[in-house]
Parts: C-alpha cells; structure tokens; sequence
C-alpha cells in the first residue's frame, strides 16, 4: 500500500499564504506594552504543520485569522480550527497540536480554547470534549510518541 493510499485527504485543496504582519517599532520596545490580538495568535499557528501533509494549516485553509478571538482583559484566547475532511481521524492531533503550541508561546495567565469550527466534522463534540479535558491533555502530552509527532508538527520547515 503506497502512502497515497493511506492518507485519507490524498489530494487536499490549497490556500495561499496571508502576507507576513508588519512589524512596527512600537512592538521592537520592550518600554511600550504590546496588547496580544488575534493576527499575533494567528501567526504562532500558521505555521504549525499538518500531521498527513508536508503542509501548514494555513495552506490547508484549517487555520484562519477570522476564527481567532483574544480577550486581552479576560485573558482569554479562542481558536476554532476547520479539518479538511468531515471526518478527518487527524482532528484531535491537530487541536492539540494548536493548544500546545499556544500553551508554549503565551503567558501563563491566559486560558486557551481551541475547538472545530461548528458543523465541520462528524465527530466535533467528542473531539472538543477531549481537547477542553486539561487531564486528558496533560496525560497525553506525558506519552513520548504523541509528544514527538506533536513537536514535529511544531517543527518549522525549510
């Protein structure tokens, strides 16, 4: 069996690439507080790379910066994340692949959710359920084979 045939979205679609944000001098000062929006979010997940394919989540259109929300008061931040199929078996990988990512890169004061885009998946509560359970999380981040295909996910590629 090739791996053509394994893969479950042999053929996805592709997106083009959102431009890179512009830095501006007032985020290079350490003296200025720079407030935490959803392109910043954005930009720590674009480039996550999806477990099937050498591909971004942006790329495959899973990741968008219209279905990021940041309470910078509330601290809180959402993501809501588009499989490429509705019945992608890599949706609990990538959603936790998003969350660790995020539980890397913020402080720790924020609290993240992350959870399918409504109607897109067959299985998006079960999926949300184990992706908003911190034991669930935690213990599967405690399994060294899941922790390395999420750290190569994370992995940027050249």
């Amino acid at each position: 069996m090739s791996d053509q045939d394994r893969l479950q979205n042999a053929n996805p679609q592709l997106y083009g690439r959102t431009s890179e944000r512009e830095v501006t001098p007032e985020e290079l000062d350490d003296d200025v507080e720079d407030k935490i929006d959803a392109r910043e979010i954005f930009d720590l997940v674009r480039s996550i790379t999806d477990p099937e394919h050498p591909l971004t989540l942006e790329e495959l259109n899973v990741i968008e910066q219209s279905r990021i929300t940041v309470d910078e008061e509330g601290n809180h931040v959402s993501i809501e994340f588009t499989p490429t199929i509705p019945h992608c078996s890599m949706a609990t990988l990538i959603g936790l692949s998003i969350r660790v990512k995020l539980l890397r890169a913020l402080p720790n004061r924020f609290k993240v959710d992350v959870h399918i885009t409504p109607g897109t998946h067959q299985s998006e509560h079960a999926v949300n359920k184990q992706l908003a359970d911190k034991e669930r999380v935690a213990a599967a981040l405690e399994n060294q084979h899941l922790l390395e295909v999420v750290n190569q996910c994370l992995s940027t590629r050249n």
